[in-house]
């Protein structure tokens, strides 16, 4: 068995041979949502969220086969420190020593790039947790995950909503668009974008620099990935620019189930009531062009009050809680191999 690295977009037998290792792990680290389709987990592992496309590795005895992958995002702009990994291994392949030797695998490869901090993100309750306090990580920031059930909000509630935040928004208006944002509004795209770094994160990371062509990179995970994608914005009356934007990706594999995405206003407009008004028309939205749509998941930090409360004013429902760990490359590389990692044949640290 062999760690090697691969394009997901090139490669479609390897990543078809993750994708099944993905499929079976989701009802064991993430049982409340559906795996992604094909497509959008191709998308996801070749691009990642933004300009910082991941690198994707898989363990397999040959290019059809894998147990276990991992990707590793390397960020070029801010948090050079960082390596954030996201390290999975077939239910049927674990305890077997193969998540400790991603793992080591991971911290060689970020070593090699100058990183000093894995990141990684898993459910509270779940294998990843168990996994991150056994090697001794250190939990830096929890994100908690809501649902939203459209047949259990009566259209009544929302049209009441609605009134309410166009009462305290006057002097905007709001435009949408389905796809992905048209060019002229990308700059302004970024201001938006650059607006989330207020929101409660991690102190130790960097918050995100955003201009034009990180907003492209960012449009083009949606176009690979195949998502149904909708945009709405809240726009200045006076001054013509856009204040704030809510998006939200459907993925056509999974039609009943809608993914927020970003939600922010820009420090000058808010006070407005305009995160509460731009979430209100999305479900509007939806309503005309996804009528199937059935769930909508959204995550924030626990610490987001603000809009924790606009989601609670919207019916969303606890679901579970996320926590991102950090691990010194250093510590991770001078563990001593277990006794399971060493039967593994073909893995050692940093192999490729």
């Amino acid at each position: 068995m062999r760690i090697e690295r691969f394009d997901p977009e090139a490669d479609p037998a390897r990543t078809l041979a993750c994708y099944q290792a993905y499929r079976a792990s989701v009802p064991v680290d993430d049982p409340p949502c559906p795996p992604a389709s094909l497509r959008a987990f191709t998308g996801f592992l070749a691009c990642g969220w933004t300009e910082d496309y991941p690198e994707a590795w898989a363990a397999g005895e040959a290019p059809g086969q894998a147990d276990g992958y991992y990707t590793a995002s390397l960020p070029m702009r801010e948090n050079h420190h960082q390596s954030h990994i996201d390290p999975v291994v077939r239910p049927a392949a674990r305890r077997a020593g193969l998540g400790t030797a991603l793992l080591r695998h991971a911290a060689a490869r970020a070593a090699e790039a100058g990183r000093t901090t894995l990141a990684a993100d898993t459910r509270d309750g779940g294998a990843g947790e168990a996994f991150a306090r056994a090697l001794g990580a250190q939990r830096v920031i929890t994100d908690v995950r809501r649902l939203l059930d459209l047949t259990a909000v009566p259209p009544s509630v929302l049209a009441r909503i609605a009134a309410e935040a166009r009462g305290s928004s006057r002097g905007y208006w709001v435009q949408s668009w389905a796809g992905t944002i048209p060019e002229e509004y990308f700059g302004q795209v970024a201001v938006i974008n650059a607006a989330l770094n207020d929101a409660p994160h991690d102190a130790s990371s960097q918050g995100q620099a955003w201009d034009a062509s990180r907003v492209r990179a960012g449009q083009r995970r949606v176009e690979v990935q195949g998502l149904r994608y909708y945009s709405v914005a809240a726009q200045c009356a006076r001054s013509g620019e856009l204040a704030g934007l809510t998006q939200l990706g459907v993925d056509p594999g999974t039609p009943e189930w809608g993914y927020q995405e970003m939600t922010a206003v820009t420090r000058a407009h808010r006070g407005h009531r305009l995160g509460l008004l731009l979430k209100v028309t999305m479900l509007d939205l939806l309503a005309t062009h996804e009528p199937q749509l059935r769930w909508i998941i959204t995550g924030n930090a626990d610490e987001n009050a603000h809009m924790i409360a606009i989601n609670a004013r919207l019916g969303f429902q606890f679901l579970d809680r996320w926590a991102t760990w950090h691990l010194d490359v250093a510590d991770v590389l001078a563990r001593p191999a277990d006794r399971a990692e060493a039967r593994l044949p073909g893995i050692g640290p940093g192999q490729s």
